[in-house]
């Protein structure tokens, strides 16, 4: 009995209240889930040796019954032989068993109500449990999300982040330098045997290309 009223108050008792009480809610609930473990783990043990007892006392039981039934058979012989002595002595055998079993049958019966609630409460339990491990990996995933922001705002405030910015943009800078550098170094320079011939070639498509526009407008012109 001392089990299932603990077990009762293992199943009653509410995590999130133990959790807003509690200065470290990650170990309470550590201990909270050691606490069901251990107990659901008594409950089955304790359910295994009740339903070990209930089939050994069912088996004295219907030892019992078949013995009542043979002092009842043998009554009837010695009525059959007008032995009433006899039959009464073979009664009185049957009753005297009657008187011995009765207690088992009721401790069968407790046996049973017991074994029904164990088993109902440990449902019970074991659906407690699976909160409280969901909670506990809740309590995690919190904590990495945390410990993740923090190393995250930590890099943004980082003073060697700024530092790092500020070179890149120097960089850039003296890259931009470089380019323009480079791109002033065809400024002013002779013009070679190959660039004179590239602008010829040049202006020689452009007059093509305007001779055939001059064309094309001529031949409208006519055609209106």
């Amino acid at each position: 009995m001392g089990l299932i009223d603990r077990l009762g108050d293992v199943i009653n008792a509410n995590l999130s209240s133990l959790l807003d009480r509690s200065a470290d809610p990650e170990q309470t609930l550590n201990q909270a889930i050691r606490e069901m473990e251990d107990t659901l783990s008594e409950v089955r043990c304790g359910t295994v040796r009740m339903i070990a007892e209930k089939k050994e006392l069912a088996a004295h039981w219907r030892a019992a019954e078949f013995e009542m039934l043979e002092w009842e058979r043998k009554a009837e012989i010695a009525l059959s032989h007008n032995r009433e002595d006899l039959a009464r002595a073979a009664l009185a055998a049957r009753e005297e068993i009657r008187r011995a079993t009765t207690p088992a049958e009721t401790e069968i019966k407790a046996l049973e109500d017991a074994i029904a609630r164990m088993t109902e409460d440990a449902r019970a339990l074991e659906d407690k449990l699976a909160e409280a491990h969901a909670r506990r990996r809740g309590l995690a995933a919190r904590y990495r999300g945390a410990v993740d922001r923090l190393r995250v705002r930590t890099s943004l405030y980082d003073g060697r982040l700024d530092e790092a910015l500020a070179r890149s943009r120097e960089l850039e800078r003296e890259i931009d330098h470089v380019e323009a550098a480079g791109d002033t170094l065809g400024m002013g320079r002779p013009r070679t045997l190959k660039d004179e011939f590239a602008d010829l070639e040049s202006r020689g498509r452009v007059e093509d290309e305007l001779s055939a526009l001059k064309k094309r407008m001529a031949d409208r012109g006519n055609a209106a």
